[in-house]
């Protein structure tokens, strides 16, 4: 017959925690587009707004175009500098249009 044991198991933890609550005012900052990886992470932010039906499908597809042809031109203004300032207009008018993506997401959101 298997003997009880009555002591208790004990750990030592450090007296402070180790993790910090950061307060925050509960909104994402929304990240410039200067690199590939942000652009790519709008791509992300579409396809969860169009799975969550917070867009349309073709808003969606006119975001997928536009990062499709930014992510190509990253590629271009590697190898050809001059055609960077063509980057630069495509990168505004896709913060434009996330812009305007996302304020019409809140309008339908305050409204429910």
């Amino acid at each position: 017959m298997p003997r009880h044991d009555d002591r208790q198991l004990s750990l030592d933890l450090p007296s402070t925690p180790r993790l910090r609550v950061i307060q925050g005012l509960g909104q994402k900052q929304q990240e410039p587009l200067l690199s590939r990886d942000a652009v790519a992470r709008v791509l992300v932010e579409a396809g969860a707004d169009l799975l969550l039906r917070r867009i349309s499908p073709e808003r969606a597809e006119v975001i997928e175009k536009a990062v499709d042809e930014i992510l190509s031109l990253f590629d271009k203004v590697d190898d050809n500098r001059l055609l960077f300032p063509v980057l630069q207009r495509k990168l505004d008018d896709l913060e434009a249009l996330m812009q305007e993506t996302r304020q019409t997401r809140a309008r339908r959101v305050t409204r429910r």
